[in-house]
């Protein structure tokens, strides 16, 4: 082979190939989707990703001659640290042909980068936070990810620990189909939950699109005061939050949010979304096609190509207050009572926490298996 360099992007024309290069690594693979390219570049630059205002992050190249053999990312967030109390840098867009040299040469470069800085350890995958897409899957890989999920080569897990990485935390992800579920949730958790509503008077209904900033706004504080205490959370800021509700606005489906107030007051809310990934895997982005032709691709698979039939269970918060009384399994029968009706057969509920005892007990109490693991790795620097 080629002598190998590692090389930090630092053109435009450097960054299209490190945007591109996983087109090289699952050109083979039956499961892999591919993101939407101009997503990409979006999601990489400090001109319109907001997650740069308190992060800073460089992107390598491993090259053997004028072949991309690998890339990876070295990460330092500030809020994260701050918020934390840690100091730790990250990697992510870890990806590497069938070349453990390569691998072991990008991850000593992100090792080297974030000592430089100051940082004690490096963990990942993560692209960027865990407000963004997070973790190696080390299991479940006959299966394309869910929207928004991760999925990479079953090898990548042998080059993070033959170089030295441990676990730091496993993130499961359930899956229940929709129907049995419904039919099969125990007459005594309905009662409960039914008297807990009564009690508490509370209020159960949908998203309104009309008031969608506002509604935004007041999930934001649900999940960030809900999500405080977990294990790698960040708190979005305002300018992550409207990103991200911008996005999700072309594609949510205003019954698949389910909220809950007391009194007036927002105490509880979820968000699924439609697997996307699944009409975005026929349409198949690729750098050799123009985007537009993707996107009328994307339609048609979405809206007249054949019924979705996953939903993700993309995000859940519970004011402190209120956790144990049964309103996250009222927002999951709410989601799945509305759910049926539109064709969707199964959900996934990602991720979750290995420790988030509570959790985890509500939804294998609900029926949920675990069926897929992410793992998320550290290594002192």
């Amino acid at each position: 082979m080629s002598d190998l360099k590692v090389q930090k992007v630092a053109s435009q024309t450097e960054l299209e190939r490190f945007i591109h290069f996983p087109w090289t690594v699952y050109k083979d693979d039956a499961y892999w989707v591919p993101p939407l390219i101009s997503e990409r570049k979006e999601f990489l630059s400090p001109k319109h990703n907001p997650f740069f205002e308190h992060a800073s992050v460089d992107y390598f190249l491993a090259q053997r001659g004028e072949e991309v053999v690998g890339t990876i990312a070295a990460i330092s967030n500030e809020k994260y640290n701050n918020f934390q109390g840690t100091n730790v840098g990250f990697f992510g867009f870890f990806e590497v042909l069938d070349d453990a040299e390569a691998a072991k040469a990008l991850l000593q470069e992100a090792e080297q980068w974030v000592k430089q800085r100051g940082h004690e350890a490096l963990i990942g995958p993560a692209q960027f936070s865990s407000n963004d897409e997070l973790g190696l899957l080390i299991d479940g890989f006959d299966d394309a990810p869910r929207i928004l999920m991760t999925y990479n080569p079953e090898r990548y897990r042998a080059h993070l620990e033959a170089n030295g990485y441990q676990k730091a935390m496993d993130l499961w992800a359930y899956a229940l189909p929709v129907a049995d579920f419904a039919a099969n949730i125990p007459p005594k958790l309905i009662r409960v939950v039914e008297k807990i509503r009564k009690r508490r008077n509370l209020t159960v209904r949908t998203l309104d699109m009309k008031r969608f900033d506002e509604e935004v706004h007041a999930f934001k504080e649900i999940y960030n005061s809900s999500w405080d205490k977990n294990w790698g959370f960040v708190p979005f800021t305002d300018a992550e939050i409207d990103l991200m509700a911008k996005q999700l606005k072309q594609i949510i489906d205003p019954d698949l949010v389910i909220l809950v107030e007391a009194e007036g007051r927002l105490v509880g809310g979820s968000i699924s979304l439609p697997d996307l990934n699944q009409p975005l895997k026929r349409a198949y982005p690729n750098p050799d096609t123009p985007e537009f032709i993707t996107m009328l691709k994307l339609l048609w698979h979405w809206k007249l190509g054949g019924r979705l039939d996953w939903i993700r269970v993309f995000a859940l918060g519970v004011l402190p207050e209120y956790r144990g009384t049964g309103v996250d399994a009222l927002m999951y029968m709410e989601t799945a009572k509305n759910a049926i009706p539109k064709g969707f057969k199964y959900a996934e509920m990602s991720w979750i926490l290995e420790s988030n005892e509570m959790m985890n007990r509500a939804i294998r109490t609900l029926g949920g298996e675990v069926y897929k693991t992410y793992r998320m790795y550290e290594k002192s620097v």
